[in-house]
């Protein structure tokens, strides 16, 4: 089985979408995922919905190296959330080729946030986009079993769960019910490794999703497990961001190592 892996954009996230196709495809990522709604005031803006050159430099750059574009974030589900406000991100998604969207289910009213979740499946089908629910060990939706609950009650088909490795290990998450689950709710999955020490705190949650995971192989996470339990062939994005390396090692050599580690890795012993 060809495994194909994509570049996440927090892996890399100083640079532009453009810069990061280049990496992709000088480091051997058949993708990438792009990050043009920024999570917090602290990291860079792309905004390629409202920037038409970036949006321009971003498109040559994929037609001149073949690279796709696997997912857009992050469509974060808040209380407060303007749906509408998503329509032209949408549509640069489509234009870029996307084939997902993440949402983040952010909210603590259940019904709300699935009417939303569902609207917002509505709103991205018409271009032929999946929306995947990802969880998050300090947010409302936490753990696998909330996520499915979302997508089972807003019954959308195109609605679909993203699993991070990261996040399910931190969630104790049960391979045994992600195998029970339909296999058509797995589209894609992140995949990282992570220091065996689980943080006690939701500050060190974040910090280790945000700063601080591994390549493949060097934490204590049993990630051939997770990727066993889901669907075969579905493509494996490198969300590995790691600050510390990163005052010493360029944007570039860690697209590297962090898809050299994982070939690695799973050619030891391979998947499924």
């Amino acid at each position: 089985m060809k495994l194909e892996f994509s570049l996440a954009h927090l892996t890399v996230l100083s640079l532009s979408p453009p810069e990061v196709v280049d990496v992709a495809a000088r480091t051997g990522y058949r993708y990438v995922g792009l990050r043009p709604i920024a999570v917090t005031a602290e990291e860079p803006a792309y905004p390629l919905a409202s920037d038409r050159a970036l949006l321009k430099e971003t498109k040559a750059r994929l037609a001149a190296t073949g690279v796709g574009v696997l997912d857009i974030e992050l469509f974060r589900l808040l209380p407060e959330v303007d749906l509408k406000a998503f329509l032209p991100v949408l549509e640069v998604s489509a234009e870029l080729g996307a084939r997902h969207l993440i949402a983040a289910p952010w909210d603590p009213d259940r019904s709300r946030l699935i009417d939303h979740f569902a609207e917002l499946c509505d709103m991205a089908k018409p271009f032929g986009l999946y929306v995947n629910a990802e969880f998050v060990t300090w947010r409302e939706t936490n753990d696998l079993s909330a996520a499915a609950a979302i997508v089972r009650a807003a019954n959308r088909s195109n609605g679909a769960i993203l699993v991070d490795t990261l996040h399910f290990s931190r969630s104790r998450c049960d391979t045994t019910v992600l195998r029970e689950l339909p296999r058509e709710w797995f589209r894609f999955a992140q995949v990282c490794d992570a220091p065996k020490e689980v943080p006690d705190t939701t500050e060190g949650l974040i910090y280790t999703a945000r700063h601080d995971r591994r390549f493949l192989g060097e934490g204590g996470i049993d990630v051939r497990s997770i990727l066993n339990a889901l669907p075969t062939g579905i493509p494996y994005s490198l969300e590995i961001p790691t600050t510390e390396l990163a005052k010493t090692v360029g944007p570039e050599e860690r697209a590297r190592r962090a898809i050299v580690a994982a070939r690695k890795y799973l050619e030891v012993a391979p998947v499924h």
